[in-house]
């Protein structure tokens, strides 16, 4: 059997990426939010070294300042879904059989919910769309998954004998998950947490691409791709090629980071 090797290049990338927006100030060449009508539509060249979108933007500036709202996005939902995951995961893994199927069905009902309809409507919900509610609604749909493994992962952990020599001592709930379950299941959902954060930065480009995400005014990738029916019609294929290469390539690179860390979880697993 050939031994996948640490994607060392996909991690070079990603760091750069998010290096690159997090020090999108000093990089922005002009202000990404201006609008320079005269040049609208403008091809690549010394000036606009990424050209501009139909409204005369430096795509370049853009690039960078949009990639910290798609980031910040997809961390933050990631980081909504996890916290979610882990508490009703572990509710129910540590809860009496009736409890806990309880919880499983609920949670496969809402499972079976198409998730760009419970999006919208929690949406509703929420009322607005901004770069925070969306997080939020991005993830309080994607826990689902990640909730049934971290149920899987306490069954098998609550019987241990630390985790009972805990009870008995009296530990409460939130001591034996902190202390005791989290340190030993953390592992097996990291690759599902990687693979979230790609999840949600693809759900925010989908949204915003269909019209019902980010505004136009607030730059993100999913917006900035949300011109390209303009940019078709009027061939400036340069506004959809270079947000969908910066899209495309974050999502590659999380995608093989997270397959690299599910393989060697399997692999920990095979070896027990």
């Amino acid at each position: 059997m050939v031994k996948k090797r640490f994607p060392k290049l996909s991690l070079l990338m990603l760091t750069a990426i998010i290096a690159g927006c997090m020090a999108c100030r000093y990089m922005m060449t002009k202000d990404p939010a201006y609008m320079d009508l005269a040049n609208s539509s403008a091809a690549p060249c010394r000036a606009f070294l990424f050209g501009t979108d139909a409204m005369g933007r430096d795509i370049f500036s853009m690039i960078w300042y949009g990639g910290r709202i798609s980031l910040l996005i997809g961390f933050l939902a990631t980081l909504i879904s996890t916290a979610v995951a882990v508490f009703v995961g572990s509710v129910s893994g540590y809860a009496p059989p009736w409890a806990d199927d309880m919880i499983m069905r609920m949670t496969d009902l809402i499972l079976s919910i198409p998730s760009l309809l419970l999006t919208v409507f929690l949406q509703a919900v929420l009322g607005g769309t901004g770069v925070y509610s969306l997080a939020v609604v991005i993830g309080l749909t994607g826990w689902m998954g990640m909730a049934k493994v971290v149920r899987t992962e306490v069954l098998q952990l609550k019987n241990t004998d630390y985790v009972l020599a805990a009870r008995c001592l009296g530990g409460g709930f939130f001591h034996i998950l902190c202390r005791h379950l989290a340190p030993n299941f953390v592992a097996s959902i990291l690759f599902m947490v990687v693979m979230n954060v790609r999840n949600a930065i693809v759900a925010e480009s989908t949204l915003s691409f269909m019209g019902i995400g980010l505004p136009v005014e607030v730059i993100s990738w999913g917006s900035m791709l949300s011109l390209s029916e303009n940019a078709l019609l009027s061939r400036s294929w340069w506004t959809i090629l270079i947000p969908g290469a910066f899209l495309v390539t974050t999502l590659f690179c999380l995608t093989n980071l997270g397959n690299y860390m599910r393989r060697s979880v399997n692999k920990r697993h095979s070896n027990l």
